[in-house]
């Protein structure tokens, strides 16, 4: 019996340390500019924005909604997926892969859209809460009617608060 609880106080303290660790934040809001390059060649600007749901240091889930726009022409996604980041003290590089719809019209005229972004970037922190989004670029892929441009990038940046 006293081996038994030798044991269990050995485990104990031996997970002190693994529970001291800082907690990292549990939503993440993100909101910035963006540049989106269309095949064979439309660049539209616009914003996009996200949020994060951290379930712990390198996994969170993602909601993403952005809009750009041209010439009276817009697009808007919105897309869900996994994030992976590894955070350190100075910066956090994060990978995605995000899925979901969009919304492509000019005028009057619009049409819904499957889309997928895959890609990443680094925030660079500036606190425990604040952090600037130095870059994040994503490949961008639509299918509508048959049809799938595949050859499109985003690029955004903005800024991140942590909850």
């Amino acid at each position: 019996m006293r081996a038994i609880w030798m044991v269990v106080v050995s485990l104990l303290t031996l997970a002190l340390p693994l529970m001291a660790q800082e907690q990292s934040s549990k939503v993440e809001l993100f909101g910035g500019y963006q540049f989106t390059h269309l095949s064979p060649s439309l660049n539209a600007n616009g914003w996009n924005a996200a949020v994060n749901g951290n379930f712990n240091r390198w996994f969170a889930l993602t909601g993403d909604f952005s809009g750009s726009y041209k010439n009276g022409g817009h697009m808007y996604t919105y897309m869900f997926g996994p994030t992976f980041s590894a955070r350190t003290k100075r910066v956090t590089p994060f990978v995605h892969a995000l899925f979901g719809g969009a919304n492509v019209g000019d005028g009057g005229d619009s049409a819904g859209a499957f889309s997928m972004a895959l890609g990443g970037g680094v925030d660079v922190n500036a606190g425990s809460h604040f952090s600037l989004r130095a870059a994040q670029a994503d490949w961008l892929m639509l299918h509508s009617g048959g049809d799938t441009l595949s050859k499109n990038v985003r690029v955004s940046t903005g800024l991140v608060l942590r909850f």
